[in-house]
């Protein structure tokens, strides 16, 4: 018995470190193509704004959609989920959403283990006010963001855990 206890031991040791090596790698991979997206979009954007700055009907156009996009990037990812919420949210997930301070990790998806932090401005921890609304934040958030594996765990202000659920 003992003998077979060390072999699936080490069994689920390696599958551990085969799905860390691989959440790792997928998020090194998505981020350097992201990278080399936005920096090829940014190139790209910065062409086409040098190209048309010599007619002025060509200039206000790319202008107009260029901060058009760098609007869409300075959202934090709180103001999109709550964006998100006030479109298409119940009226009491949108007063529990209202609390939210802080989104952490939305963006980063792999389909693996995708885990989120939702930080809110409630005290109390589990036993404080916050215990009910944070339901309603983690099904908000699912609503939000879809994932095959995914984790959202909502916090109060001073980090303490207040709930969680799947995503």
């Amino acid at each position: 018995m003992g003998m077979k206890t060390k072999i699936a031991l080490g069994a689920v040791v390696g599958i551990v470190v085969i799905g860390a090596v691989s959440a790792n790698a997928g998020d090194g991979d998505s981020g350097s193509t992201g990278k080399d997206t936005s920096a090829s979009a940014d190139r790209q954007a910065g062409g086409a704004k040098d190209a048309g700055a010599g007619t002025g009907s060509d200039a206000e156009p790319g202008t107009k959609a260029d901060t058009g996009q760098e609007t869409e990037k300075k959202a934090t990812q709180a103001e999109q989920f709550k964006a998100f919420v006030k479109e298409n949210g119940t009226d009491k997930e949108k007063e529990a959403v209202s609390h939210v301070t802080k989104v952490q990790g939305a963006d980063d998806q792999n389909d693996i283990l995708d885990t989120a932090d939702v930080h809110t401005d409630f005290t109390g921890g589990i036993m404080g006010e916050g215990t009910g609304p944070a339901k309603l934040i983690a099904s908000a958030f699912a609503d939000w963001k879809q994932s095959e594996n995914g984790l959202v765990t909502v916090y109060d202000a001073d980090g303490e855990l207040l709930g969680n659920g799947q995503f």
